[in-house]
């Protein structure tokens, strides 16, 4: 059931990266909102905004080249864009936690996993080092990692790829945040593993209460996790709506072909035809087309798409969708 004020609420977010070629719209006004307890998706091929979404709501942009220019982001009733670098550091792992994309590129490997999530509860609990050894290992413990004890003192090279994804896990969620973004969780992961992160994920949610905001190109993650989606591409948000909504009753042509070329199992691929896919390929983000950005590969595309960009506007009930003709 919603809430009259969401947990989170982000409005017109934009988020530019300026260089020597021009400036690029990472995010360019995107909006939406996350409930208590609820796990939104976020959807769209590389490059649509994703990740600079999730980044640019702990205000983790990299200044210069990157810069958060406007836009809204509402948490407890607090603009995070307004606060204090000093404050934001303590919302960061304390309310809002970021599993990132690449685990093995994010966990230092000069030091052990144990001194790693340690160092994280004792910079935002406030506990001395024996207490935080005990949280650390009781985290390890509850993301199912096997002698937690042992692990403690290892490094990441000592761990396979589904090991790492827990350490992140239990690093994210070792100071029980209100938000968890987790940033392509599963990616690199074979599937019996990435079935396992889900399961994880979806318990520790149940169980702590945490909202998710996951970050993915996969479409059957979505399925599994999300309640809500939101499709981006080129920095825009093209089509908000529910999960079944999404998948059963989809109006952008660019949701339509994300869900198109989802392989399927109940259908007999047949010898020398090609596999289903969206024609052409993501723009320059330095050298955008006129109106709606998606118009040079879309199949249903109008002088008006060429010349005009459409608003996102609900459709239905929670449904928005930003296209001429829906």
């Amino acid at each position: 059931m919603k809430t009259e004020h969401p947990l989170l609420r982000i409005n017109n977010l934009r988020t530019y990266f300026f260089s020597y070629a021009g400036v690029s719209k990472a995010v360019d006004g995107v909006s939406f909102s996350l409930e208590s307890g609820e796990t939104i998706g976020i959807a769209g091929e590389s490059g649509s905004g994703k990740t600079v979404t999730g980044l640019s709501i702990l205000r983790l942009i990299p200044d210069p080249p990157g810069k958060i220019v406007g836009g809204e982001i509402f948490f407890g009733g607090v603009d995070l864009l307004k606060v204090r670098l000093t404050m934001m550091r303590n919302i960061r792992g304390n309310n809002i936690s970021m599993i990132f994309q690449e685990p093995m590129t994010s966990l230092n490997p000069a030091f052990t996993i144990g001194n790693q999530i340690s160092e994280v509860i004792m910079l935002h609990q406030g506990v001395h080092r024996k207490d935080s050894i005990e949280k650390c290992i009781d985290m390890l413990k509850l993301v199912g990692i096997q002698s937690p004890e042992k692990r403690y003192y290892e490094y990441p090279y000592q761990l396979s790829g589904g090991m790492r994804q827990r350490i992140m896990i239990a690093m994210a969620l070792s100071c029980n945040p209100r938000i968890l973004i987790a940033d392509e969780p599963t990616t690199a992961l074979d599937v019996t593993i990435q079935a396992q992160i889900l399961e994880l994920m979806n318990k520790l949610k149940e169980e702590m209460g945490t909202a998710i905001i996951l970050i993915t190109h996969n479409l059957g993650v979505i399925a599994e996790m999300a309640k809500r989606v939101v499709v981006m591409y080129l920095g825009k948000v093209l089509e908000v709506a529910s999960t079944d909504d999404i998948f059963y009753h989809s109006e952008h042509p660019y949701t339509k072909g994300l869900l198109r070329i989802i392989p399927r199992i109940d259908r007999e691929i047949q010898p020398g035809k090609r596999l289903p896919e969206i024609p052409g390929m993501i723009p320059n983000l330095y050298k955008l087309p006129k109106g709606c950005h998606f118009h040079p590969r879309c199949s249903r595309a109008k002088e008006i798409c060429r010349r005009e960009e459409p608003e996102l506007k609900e459709i239905s009930y929670q449904h928005l969708c930003r296209c001429w003709f829906v």
